[in-house]
């Protein structure tokens, strides 16, 4: 056969860690593998509709990468502070959801160091190690301090900001690895120049609230990409409706194609065909 085709409602790629990086799409929560698919013509069709990934009911736009309006104003993991963790407002009482927030931001959370477009600080769930690095499409993930509540993490994430970024430049990331860093000396350079903050931080929150971890190994990660971008552009499905090309690779939630790529996961709960071109 020399086509493939199935189609559904698109969720984010699931990414393993492997000797390079497994991809998979992922369409009515079903996994379809597309490490083999290097190299071959792909065609994303968007059918026209968004559903939900709540409450499944159809909506004209996507807020939040796939959820409608109302959910999107109601639901505690659309809220604000899960971009912004430091202004967690759970202890003022005000949280959308209270068992969803003793569930979800009390637990075990990591500060990490990654290189994906160059250094950046982040957090992250300890159960969320790697797939969270990966997403971001990093080539290095370093874990420093491990904190037991997301705000807590957040506040520190804020402090350490303030000397290196936060956020991902997309297009640096997809045109190839950045240079390796020394993420263990960038560590111990920031824990030193932010001491006094990091100190007073950890004296509010009560003696040994932050775990710095100073055994830790930089992770390194490999991703399935024949050939990176020199320039990049960008597919947009509310823009075209379909999208193809020769797929050159993944990164982070990005395929890329020869003809420009595509963030998947902002596009999720779009109800997308897709077809391989097997002989391609």
């Amino acid at each position: 056969m020399s086509k493939s085709e199935f189609s559904g409602h698109l969720d984010k790629m699931r990414i393993r860690p492997a000797a390079t990086v497994a991809y998979s799409l992922v369409l009515n929560n079903e996994e379809y593998p597309i490490n083999d698919f290097l190299g071959k013509s792909l065609s994303l069709s968007w059918e026209g509709d968004i559903h939900c990934r709540a409450c499944n009911r159809p909506t004209n736009k996507s807020f939040s990468q796939g959820y409608c309006y109302p959910c999107f104003t109601k639901l505690p993991e659309c809220d604000s502070c899960i971009m912004s963790p430091e202004k967690c407002h759970f202890h003022l009482g005000t949280c959308r959801d209270a068992a969803w927030g003793e569930r979800v931001c009390f637990n075990d959370h990591i500060v990490y160091l990654a290189n994906s477009s160059g250094i950046k600080v982040g957090i992250t769930r300890m159960k969320n190690m790697p797939s969270r690095w990966l997403d971001q499409g990093a080539a290095q993930a370093l874990p420093i301090a491990r904190v037991a509540t997301r705000r807590l993490a957040g506040l520190v994430e804020d402090i350490i900001r303030r000397d290196i970024a936060d956020k991902t430049n997309w297009r640096a990331m997809l045109k190839g690895d950045s240079p390796e860093l020394d993420l263990v000396s960038e560590r111990d350079r920031l824990k030193e120049h932010f001491a006094e903050e990091l100190n007073q931080l950890e004296l509010e929150q009560g003696p040994g609230s932050i775990t710095w971890l100073t055994n830790e190994s930089v992770r390194h990660f490999n991703y399935p990409v024949i050939e990176y971008p020199t320039k990049v552009s960008s597919h947009n499905f509310d823009k075209t409706a379909e999208v193809s090309g020769r797929l050159m690779g993944m990164k982070g939630q990005y395929l890329i194609l020869d003809t420009g790529v595509i963030n998947l996961r902002k596009f999720t709960s779009y109800n997308v065909r897709v077809t391989v071109n097997r002989e391609s």
